[in-house]
């Protein structure tokens, strides 16, 4: 069954940004390399700090929008929840 994710960045100063893939694994690593020109390569937004898997893309699709639709304190209470610590979880991310 494929799998789909939609997933939290920040940079080091805790810029956001929220996307939705269904490769977590080389998403992440195009965010590093910050190859792909735009939001996250200009404020550097590479770690992984909080992610959910489904295997339904529109659930994926809807996760990600409602995240994008939330309020800053929402989506860091979120992440506070699963990643207190606001660890990057790249490392341990399986595709």
């Amino acid at each position: 069954m494929k799998q789909y994710w939609f997933y939290i960045l920040s940079s080091r100063n805790r810029v956001l940004y929220v996307g939705v893939t269904n490769d977590l694994r080389r998403r992440i690593a195009q965010h590093k390399s910050r190859l792909v020109p735009g939001f996250s390569a200009r404020y550097k937004v590479d770690r992984l700090v909080y992610f959910e898997g489904t295997g339904d893309v529109f659930l994926a699709n809807a996760g990600e929008k409602q995240i994008k639709g939330w309020r800053r304190d929402k989506k860091t209470a979120l992440i506070a929840t699963t990643n207190p610590h606001w660890d990057d979880l790249s490392a341990g991310v399986s595709s």
